[in-house]
């Protein structure tokens, strides 16, 4: 059985407080979007995903998902899914979802799939929780109620019929149109990470739903000390005799850090994404290396938490730069000085350290990244 999951996009998203369509605003540092989008497209039983956006939104989906498949959608949303059923013809099945409800959980998309076996559609309830009350004051029985969600699932010919024969007024879901049919339309359990997301104050429910992962890596490094050549440690320029060799400007420090970044999201080391035989970073300021492992953090919507440094020298003291290394690795992270720590040591004249012939410098970074959902 064919699956195609179809989002719908295309609104402008004018009660969210947003200063653009609320599809494309960041949730927890990825577009909204890209939440439902991934949830589907990953689902072992969807063979594929199609957004419909609005005219003039396809740069927008190109920053937030480059590789997607989309089509242009209509001035109501029964005419985006209908733009959307009309590039699905290979499928047998069809979910069609909102993009205002980022968070889809797998086991809502199987119970869905598997009340098709018995219905030609099927949508996730959940239970009216609250009293409700008519404008006249007439209280309303809440027990036969229940709330509709999306992704809202159906086979393909059916809701294609559906859309085809309907005459009334702008229905309010495809379900609707479904049942219009005389078709039955099952029911089964949503999930309260379904909800939409349409005021601005939804925003910060949404993030508080996600959950985060921890992660923690460490990094390495060593430089010669050799004649003739600056001395930079953690983005410092320390008065010394003798300075760091190396490609860039040689600051183990702030190398043993990128590397530390790099390897809480498993992407390789310094010299992987700038490697030494490239003559272009021949003595590059080393602080553009930890950035850019920062920013591939930020990518996938995650930061950098805590870092903790550790030099090893003879010399030079470093307790009289410690400050002024916190900040600067401070400001390259975009973290608080209390969130950088900076120690010393020797090596009590042991090794190369210890003889005066080089500097090692190892770190652990601690990083968050959105990962389960709460």
């Amino acid at each position: 059985m064919t699956t195609t999951a179809i989002i719908v996009a295309a609104g402008t998203g004018s009660r969210s407080g947003q200063s653009g369509p609320k599809q494309f605003a960041p949730l927890a540092g990825r577009a909204m979007l890209a939440w439902s989008y991934h949830a589907l497209a990953t689902h072992p039983r969807i063979d594929e995903v199609v957004i419909v956006i609005g005219e003039g939104q396809e740069a927008m989906l190109r920053d937030a998902l480059p590789q997607a498949r989309f089509v242009l959608g209509g001035a109501a949303r029964h005419d985006s899914v209908a733009a959307g059923l009309a590039v699905s013809e290979d499928a047998e099945v069809v979910l069609v979802h909102d993009a205002a409800r980022p968070f889809v959980p797998a086991a809502v998309i199987d119970r869905l799939l598997a009340a098709l076996d018995a219905s030609d559609g099927a949508v996730p309830v959940l239970p009216v929780a609250d009293t409700l009350v008519h404008t006249d004051g007439t209280l309303v029985a809440r027990e036969p109620l229940r709330r509709v969600q999306t992704p809202q699932a159906f086979r393909r010919a059916t809701l294609l019929r559906a859309h085809d024969m309907w005459s009334g007024d702008a229905p309010t879901d495809d379900a609707q149109m479904v049942r219009a049919l005389g078709e039955r339309v099952a029911l089964v359990q949503g999930d309260q990470m379904l909800e939409k997301v349409t005021y601005p104050a939804d925003f910060a429910a949404a993030e508080a739903r996600i959950g985060y992962e921890t992660r923690s890596a460490s990094g390495f490094d060593v430089h010669r000390l050799e004649d003739g050549e600056e001395l930079w440690l953690g983005g410092v320029l320390i008065p010394h005799h003798r300075g760091l060799s190396g490609h860039s400007d040689a600051d183990v420090a702030l190398h043993a850090i990128t590397d530390a970044v790099l390897g809480t999201i498993a992407a390789g080391d310094i010299g992987t994404h700038f490697p030494p035989s490239d003559p272009k970073w021949k003595g590059a300021e080393s602080g553009q290396f930890l950035a850019h492992a920062r920013e591939l953090v930020e990518a996938r919507g995650g930061r950098v938490t805590f870092v903790d440094l550790t030099i090893m020298c003879e010399a030079p003291k470093i307790g009289p730069h410690r400050a002024a290394m916190q900040a600067r690795i401070g400001a390259l992270l975009d973290l608080p000085v209390d969130r950088v720590s900076v120690k010393a040591t020797t090596t009590e004249r042991l090794g190369f350290t210890g003889r005066g012939e080089g500097i090692a410098a190892q770190a652990v970074a601690t990083i968050q990244l959105p990962g389960t959902l709460a």
